[in-house]
């Protein structure tokens, strides 16, 4: 066989071999970390020739469909939740590795005042002001807003106005439902019509720590491993910074 040919054939075969290769992963993830995903998914892409599809949802909802039996090869989570999936046999036992910490925040319509925001006293004024708030009934980060009221004395006093919304903070900000959205910055910062008031301070400050695990059942679990990798590379810090998240 001519040189030529010889070279075109291996060059062939190996390209044959990448796409033999190639996995496709479906990767469960909640809505706090939705625009870091949609970022470094085509870049995992890219570099892997492997193929990502992702379905974003509030943990609980998630939680709830991997205990039923959905399918999936990565889940990003919360750690908790993560680790009781494992415990329940869906999960692979200690696959799971922290992606993330989501800071908590305040959303606000475009053009509207932002809120001072740098003291616990200016943070309770702004909750006071507010002709309603509203937070995501279904995410994980509810406890941690119903547990700062009562922390700061003023369940009762809010009450009337708090709102707990089917989806995320910043989309019910965005559609006039609630004056202030409550939720993970990283949630707000890609929400069209809505703008960061401000982190909460630090003396009241909460975070997700969100964490990737591998399927229990996943058949790509080589891949899922590879697609953790990348997510907490050093590569990927760029990336969470710009959303509002660190690597913790």
């Amino acid at each position: 066989m001519p040189a030529s040919r010889a070279v075109a054939a291996l060059f062939a075969f190996s390209l044959f071999g990448i796409q033999a290769q190639a996995a496709e992963l479906k990767v469960v993830s909640t809505t706090a970390f939705k625009g870091v995903l949609e970022e470094l998914g085509p870049q995992f892409e890219k570099t892997t020739e492997n193929k990502v599809s992702f379905a974003f949802a509030p943990t609980v909802v998630i939680k709830t469909q991997i205990e039923q039996g959905a399918a999936f090869d990565v889940a990003v989570l919360t750690s908790a939740v993560n680790d009781g999936l494992a415990a329940a046999g869906k999960i692979v036992p200690d696959s799971g590795k922290t992606v993330a910490r989501a800071g908590m925040g305040v959303a606000v319509a475009n053009g509207a005042a932002k809120p001072d925001l740098s003291t616990v006293d200016a943070f309770k004024q702004a909750l006071l002001n507010a002709k309603s708030i509203g937070f995501n009934g279904q995410g994980a980060s509810r406890a941690g807003f119903e547990a700062l009221f009562a922390k700061l004395g003023m369940t009762d006093v809010l009450a009337p106005k708090i709102k707990l919304l089917q989806t995320g903070a910043p989309e019910g900000v965005a559609r006039g439902e609630v004056e202030l959205g409550l939720g993970p910055v990283s949630e707000i910062i890609p929400t069209p019509g809505v703008q960061v008031a401000g982190f909460l301070p630090a003396e009241i400050q909460s975070y997700l720590v969100l964490t990737a695990a591998i399927s229990a059942s996943s058949k790509e679990a080589a891949a899922a491993q590879n697609f953790i990798k990348f997510l907490t590379a050093p590569s990927a810090l760029p990336v969470l910074t710009a959303k509002g998240m660190d690597q913790g």
